[in-house]
């Protein structure tokens, strides 16, 4: 019988330039769909979210790769729940209107293991 691990996840996620091409109030209306998205991780069962980053400051104008926007760094039971994460950016509203996060930002899950170095 083997011991599962969990999975070491990188949440890459960009902003992209819909949402420099929206009104302030729609901008508004996405930063809080990204913050319901953002704690929809956290809430997700199992999931311990070790860090994040922002590169908003160095990083100016859309992401379309790397370098991303920000960054959330966790621990995450199994590849079921890195696509629940994922599909947040698909199901998350963003106000009233017929559009969902993922028409102004993306994501990428880089998915791997916590590295452990022997001490010698």
């Amino acid at each position: 019988m083997s011991d599962k691990k969990t999975l070491r996840v990188l949440f890459c996620m960009g902003i992209n330039q819909n949402f420099f091409d929206a009104a302030r109030d729609e901008q508004l209306q996405v930063w809080a769909a990204f913050s319901a998205m953002w704690n929809g991780i956290h809430d997700l069962a199992g999931v311990k979210v070790l860090g994040n980053m922002d590169d908003d400051q160095s990083m100016v104008g859309p992401s379309d790769g790397f370098p991303w926007t920000t960054y959330l760094l966790a621990d995450v039971p199994d590849i079921d729940t890195v696509h629940a994460a994922c599909n947040l950016f698909r199901t998350t509203p963003v106000g009233d209107g017929p559009y969902k996060l993922w028409r102004y930002t993306k994501i990428e899950a880089r998915v791997g293991r916590e590295l452990i170095i022997q001490r010698t």
